[in-house]
């Protein structure tokens, strides 16, 4: 679990299956020879499936197995540590991902009394390696869980550009670029457990 890339790929798999190429997409810096060893030998220590498709082009599709979906909460632990202690307004340059933050939340704890669906939307293409797009956040008892799809029926809609869901989600939450339609509370509550905001006193954080 201690190399570069392996937790990486753990929490960029979080949403359901991807291809080689969208892996790629969302692991910047990653070259196309590590990224390949690196499927390789998380297929061989059961931390992934790969399924192929009688396709042209050929599709290979990567998911995590129950034995990697077990890692999820570790994977949350450690966002929660960095939303504490390490986030900081993004340097000069530097591409923020909200796509990776809201999966590397899945399995993140959430008070008790938080529930409900949240359809989080960037409608931008500057997000996720150049990519718009909707995701779908579960606050339930046993923590966020994340899908790359729209809700059907969610509780509440967040939805601005990438530009303002860096904002939202640094040090100072500043929200106003968002838009909230639907429960404000539990949008509250997802972003506070999403920031710096947690375990500061925030009536919607839990430690």
């Amino acid at each position: 679990m201690g190399d570069k890339w392996t937790l990486l790929i753990v929490r960029d798999l979080a949403g359901g299956p991807r291809r080689f190429v969208e892996l790629q997409r969302v692991l910047p810096g990653i070259s196309t020879e590590q990224l390949r060893s690196r499927l390789n030998r998380m297929v061989a220590d059961e931390l992934l499936t790969r399924q192929r498709y009688r396709e042209v082009p050929p599709r290979v599709d990567y998911e995590l197995t129950e034995r990697a979906r077990a890692l999820l909460p570790v994977v949350g632990a450690l966002a929660r540590w960095g939303v504490r202690w390490a986030w900081g307004p993004p340097r000069k340059g530097e591409r923020v991902s909200v796509g990776a933050i809201l999966r590397a939340a899945t399995g993140m704890a959430v008070p008790a009394d938080v529930h409900g669906t949240i359809e989080v939307s960037v409608t931008d293409a500057e997000d996720d390696g150049g990519r718009a797009f909707v995701a779908t956040v579960e606050a339930h008892s046993g923590g966020l869980s994340y899908a790359e799809h729209a809700a059907e029926t969610p509780d509440v809609r967040i939805r601005g550009p990438q530009t303002a869901w860096v904002s939202a989600l640094g040090p100072k939450g500043e929200r106003q670029g968002l838009t909230i339609e639907g429960g404000r509370a539990l949008a509250e509550a997802l972003l506070d457990a999403l920031t710096a905001r947690t375990g500061t006193g925030s009536a919607a954080a839990a430690a």
